[in-house]
């Protein structure tokens, strides 16, 4: 919708002080929030993943985006009830245990989440049984887990290991990425899927669960 062109343009530029003002603006003029963050907020965001996907847009200017874009969701966020935001569904995403690395994590997450998933970031660090507890509290459709070191990328396979132990494994996608790791190795370990970069990841989620 046209009226929130310029609103999809301070996402896309990371404008994040305009964001707040226009979104501010659209409220007050009456505008349904949730409309603000599909066709405003999230559809800038969209824009914004394609450019990164191919090679016109780098790092730096996506997390300054994916700022805008939060910021003005948390604005929102009191205004509508949160069942009613739409998802394609909910991803767990963590680096696992033994590495300290969450650049890429993150900006997966952000763009996970501009493609309208739930996403519960565990942050760094994280142990095979937490990924595991947390999956049976969120029922997440999609586990991510993240590996820089090729010290620390056989985390992964343990933590599948300890989900077929628990029972979860039917029960959840497992996507793996991270600078050492390889389609060939995703598929030694078990996991459904590889993404090499952040931007592909979210493809390959709704891919996964038949979006």
């Amino acid at each position: 919708m046209e009226v929130f062109t310029s609103l999809s343009e301070s996402v896309i530029f990371g404008k994040e002080a305009e964001v707040k003002d226009q979104i501010k603006a659209l409220v007050d003029s009456g505008a349904n929030p949730l409309d603000i963050i599909v066709s405003g907020l999230i559809a800038g965001m969209s824009v914004v993943g394609s450019r990164f996907k191919n090679g016109e847009m780098f790092v730096p200017e996506v997390l300054m985006s994916a700022k805008a874009m939060a910021s003005g969701i948390e604005l929102l966020k009191p205004l509508i009830a949160e069942e009613d935001i739409p998802t394609c569904g909910t991803v767990l995403i963590g680096t696992v245990k033994g590495d300290l690395h969450d650049i890429g994590k993150n900006l997966v997450a952000m763009m996970l989440e501009s493609a309208r998933f739930k996403v519960i970031n565990l942050g760094v660090n994280v142990p095979a049984e937490v990924f595991a507890a947390k999956i049976k509290e969120t029922r997440a459709d999609v586990l991510g887990m993240s590996a820089l070191l090729t010290t620390t990328m056989l985390q992964m396979k343990d933590t599948i290991e300890v989900l077929k132990e628990e029972g979860l494994r039917d029960k959840i996608k497992v996507i793996v990425g991270g600078a050492p790791l390889s389609k060939e190795f995703a598929d030694e370990i078990g996991a459904d899927g590889f993404a090499p970069e952040a931007a592909s990841a979210s493809d390959l989620c709704k891919k996964l669960l038949g979006i």
